[in-house]
């Protein structure tokens, strides 16, 4: 990078320079033909040469979009005189991929986990209460409202009662990837292990009926997974009693949970980005990037997502890929999203948000480049549908919408245990049962909105840290979290509302 008071230039090769701070003087932006001076905000891209009408510009050393107009020096570069153009992205593997270099047991780092029976690691220890259907969802808060927190003083080591809600389970084909992706969430969530146990509520002529979250393989009725049926039982008051009744009986058992060291391959960390900004891409996500590094290096499994917020760099993971195989999967994302798009009266190129573009974003290319960095340098070893389970080690991809409740609801389902999210307009998300650190791609927004952020990166920008200071400082916070350490989000309260579902299909 090259920078100076004002403005920082990425690759040697970019033709845009970007704006540290809101310039709006002469000195600073040098004047358009009409001899007037310009305003930036921070974040926008200022041309450093002529670009003419048609020229590509390059930010990253890569290529971002096309002028829609002769852009002069100094000149503004953003929605009015910027678009995404077309792009030839080479999609082939590289030939000398090379394993990571992991540390031995011994040399990994630890954190204080939670062993389930099975062996599998929690960083939290809830207990939930899950709906199979809308109209079962809000008998499922009323039955988690019952429990006071006098009640839950009495198990300190159980971290709360979860009632989440979601708006499907009927109205829909049980044939339709909208029902298969959200069986795959009640089971993903269900089997979590950070949910010592789930009670599962029903209302019983549903499509999604009680029945079918056993047909995943990983679940069978127990002491740690228990069902209701509201039409069965008598209605609503026969189910909050006898769903307080359960409740009783898991609680004392889930209060034996205890903490202890495990290596950090336990760690299944969710990568998420949302409200970016242009700051995004230059110190949050490459700091992530380091971090998750570090994970894959100690033997953990780190998960990107956001099909659609990696389009136009998504030849940048594939010439990472482990195998062909997993880069024609990704490749197989990204054709069907373009479909998916079309039929629906969309385009994947028109995916930054209002958000996006006041920070200073203006395409999917510009976009998709800043997101990927979360990704770090590591191989690409395999590519997941929504909400499956994950099982490989190292880097994974799992396809999601941009929509950051949906993309982490399938992340969790995966069985990520620690969620990792960058943001620069600020985001307050959390979501239960798995906690969510978040980090600020710039100062200011740090300071206005710290009572909600964990961790600032806009320092990066001042070399005031290094990319790889912050990333161990994130890995170490991600340790310190996952050890039971609470995140802004949790002491909020955050979670209970946030399971949302990818619903993809006709509402029948």
């Amino acid at each position: 990078m090259e920078d100076n008071r004002s403005t920082i230039r990425l690759n040697a090769d970019d033709n845009v320079v970007i704006a540290l701070k809101d310039l709006d003087t002469v000195n600073e932006t040098r004047k358009n033909r009409s001899g007037t001076a310009m305003s930036v905000s921070a974040g926008h891209k200022i041309a450093a040469k002529k670009i003419p009408k048609g020229g590509l510009i390059r930010k990253y050393g890569q290529i971002i979009g096309v002028a829609s107009k002769d852009i002069n020096p100094g000149e503004h570069v953003h929605t009015h005189n910027m678009k995404i153009g077309k792009s030839s992205r080479s999609a082939e593997i590289e030939t000398d991929i090379k394993p990571v270099n992991c540390f031995s047991n011994s040399q990994q780092a630890k954190f204080k986990g939670i062993v389930r029976s099975d062996g599998r690691i929690a960083t939290r220890n809830y207990v939930g209460v899950l709906p199979s259907v809308a109209c079962s969802a809000s008998v499922c808060r009323y039955i988690t409202d019952a429990l006071s927190p006098k009640i839950l003083e009495a198990y300190p080591n159980v971290d709360g009662v979860v009632g989440l809600t979601h708006t499907g389970g009927c109205g829909m084909s049980p044939h339709s990837p909208g029902f298969e992706n959200l069986q795959r969430c009640l089971a993903g969530y269900a089997n979590h292990p950070n949910f010592w146990g789930v009670l599962y509520i029903g209302l019983g002529c549903e499509v999604n009926q009680l029945e079918l979250i056993f047909d995943n393989p990983n679940l069978s009725s127990s002491a740690k997974l228990r069902t209701i049926c509201i039409q069965e039982v008598g209605g609503t008051e026969a189910t909050i009693k006898l769903g307080i009744e359960m409740l009783s009986e898991m609680l004392p058992e889930a209060n034996q949970a205890k903490r202890e060291a495990v290596p950090a391959s336990h760690l299944i960390l969710g990568l998420e980005c949302g409200g970016s900004d242009a700051f995004s891409g230059i110190t949050a996500n490459p700091a992530l990037g380091a971090a998750a590094d570090l994970v894959v290096q100690n033997g953990g499994t780190v998960i990107l997502s956001e099909t659609t917020e990696i389009y136009g760099a998504e030849q940048l993971l594939i010439q990472r890929a482990a195998n062909q195989k997993v880069a024609d999967k990704l490749m197989s994302l990204i054709h069907w999203w373009e479909e998916y798009t079309r039929i629906n009266g969309a385009t994947i190129n028109n995916n930054p948000t209002p958000g996006n573009k006041a920070g200073g974003l203006t395409t999917i290319l510009e976009k998709s480049l800043g997101a990927v960095a979360k990704a770090g340098s590591t191989p690409l070893m395999e590519v997941y549908r929504y909400a499956e389970e994950v099982t490989a080690k190292g880097l994974v991809f799992m396809d999601t919408p941009g929509y950051d409740l949906a993309s982490v609801t399938g992340m969790v389902a995966g069985g990520a245990n620690m969620i990792c999210f960058t943001t620069g307009c600020g985001t307050v998300l959390g979501v239960k049962p798995v906690p969510v650190i978040k980090l600020a791609s710039n100062t200011e927004m740090f300071l206005r909105l710290s009572a909600d952020m964990d961790m600032d990166c806009g320092g990066i920008i001042y070399r005031k840290q290094s990319i790889e200071e912050a990333g161990e400082a994130i890995f170490q916070s991600i340790l310190d979290t996952a050890s039971g350490q609470k995140t802004k989000s949790e002491v909020f309260g955050y979670g209970d509302n946030e399971f949302v579902p990818w619903q993809i299909g006709a509402v029948l």
